[in-house]
């Protein structure tokens, strides 16, 4: 395992830009935790999932293209959670109860990922060491994909913008069914081992919680609707649900003009500090559109994310404004897509460059 340094000597920068950010907060008389947006939202969505997989297991329509359409939807929604009510949760935002943010956070294993790995991966190593090759683990995507220069280049990489998409839609079943249990028995987040073990109670959750996902979304199904008709809707909800969150994720990482880090087995040294490394190497998009901010949690706010993760993101629409006018007081490089479409063709055109570059 190499080690990680951050040589930037820029501290006063994100000194300043937290201090104002606590500013608003204090100004405004405001916590900077989850509010009535974030609770309204949670009970929209879990009664949305709940209606969705009830009608669809017990009411099932008669019609293919309705309970078509309502799988679809149904993986929507289990991407929806993960975005707004899980994220906030296991990042500790969403409340300033813990138990609250725990509780929310499991709302993860209810969807068949496990919520301790997520925090190991995410928290941990991805905000902490984003973009920066064996450390950053949500940018080894597939060996089929190559997302920078830094990593090994085969024939196939030069389609891979063609085929990368339909890829994507697995990446959900890959999580849940083989990535979990590789951190599970390696205890490692790339190559490097996990900052915390697994106690005795997450042992338990672990194994429960996956049994229990299976039992509700496959065993139950089968009962009711029999093997082709169950196995025909999960594979549906899963391809939406693994599409929508791996496209949100390359958006804010996987564009062009982001910095990538080689790996490097003596050591790696960043030459930025965390804070302007963050900002080099995350990106904005959309971020005008109230729905995309309901909708991906914030996420398009990836910038104010990934630089304050303890503020919930119904906040980040306010401080949007504090970060960009600090980055340009300080010149550092604020990257931002106008809109989810530019992002996307820059995520398409970045995969097609790196594709055939040698």
């Amino acid at each position: 395992m190499s080690q990680i340094r951050f040589e930037g000597r820029n501290a006063i920068f994100f000194s300043t830009l937290r201090s104002r950010i606590d500013a608003y907060f204090q100004e405004n008389h405001i916590k900077p935790t989850g509010n009535w947006k974030l609770y309204s939202k949670t009970i929209i969505l879990f009664t949305s999932l709940i209606a969705l997989y009830t009608t669809l297991v017990f009411f099932t329509p008669a019609q293919t293209w309705l309970a078509v359409t309502l799988c679809a939807l149904l993986g929507v929604n289990f991407a929806a959670i993960g975005f707004n009510v899980m994220h906030d949760g296991a990042h500790g935002s969403y409340s300033s109860k813990k138990w609250v943010n725990e509780m929310m956070g499991y709302s993860l294993n209810m969807l068949g990922g496990n919520t301790f790995l997520w925090i190991q991966k995410h928290n941990v190593a991805h905000h902490s060491f984003t973009n920066i090759e064996g450390a950053d683990e949500d940018i080894d995507v597939s060996p089929y994909m190559r997302v920078h220069q830094y990593q090994p280049k085969y024939w196939f990489h030069r389609f891979q913008y063609i085929y990368g998409f339909l890829l994507y839609c697995i990446t959900y079943l890959v999580w849940i069914y083989y990535q979990d249990f590789v951190k599970y028995f390696s205890g490692k987040v790339g190559d490097r081992p996990m900052r915390d073990q697994l106690s005795v109670k997450e042992h338990f959750v672990f194994w429960i919680a996956k049994l229990g996902y299976i039992g509700i979304f496959l065993a139950m199904p089968v009962y009711f609707l029999g093997w082709s008709n169950t196995l025909i809707g999960y594979v549906i909800v899963s391809l939406t649900t693994g599409f929508v969150i791996t496209i949100v994720f390359q958006l804010a990482h996987v564009v062009e003009g982001l910095d990538f880090i080689p790996n490097n087995p003596e050591g790696v040294s960043v030459e930025a500090d965390w804070a302007t490394h963050q900002l080099s190497t995350t990106a904005n998009f959309g971020t005008k559109s109230k729905f995309l901010a309901w909708f991906l949690g914030g996420l398009n706010f990836q910038v104010e994310h990934h630089l304050f993760p303890k503020i919930s993101h119904v906040h980040y629409p306010k401080i949007n404004k504090i970060v960009k006018e600090t980055c340009a007081e300080f010149q550092v490089a604020y990257h931002e897509f106008p809109t989810m479409l530019s992002a996307v063709r820059s995520h398409f055109l970045h995969l097609k460059q790196i594709g055939v570059s040698a």
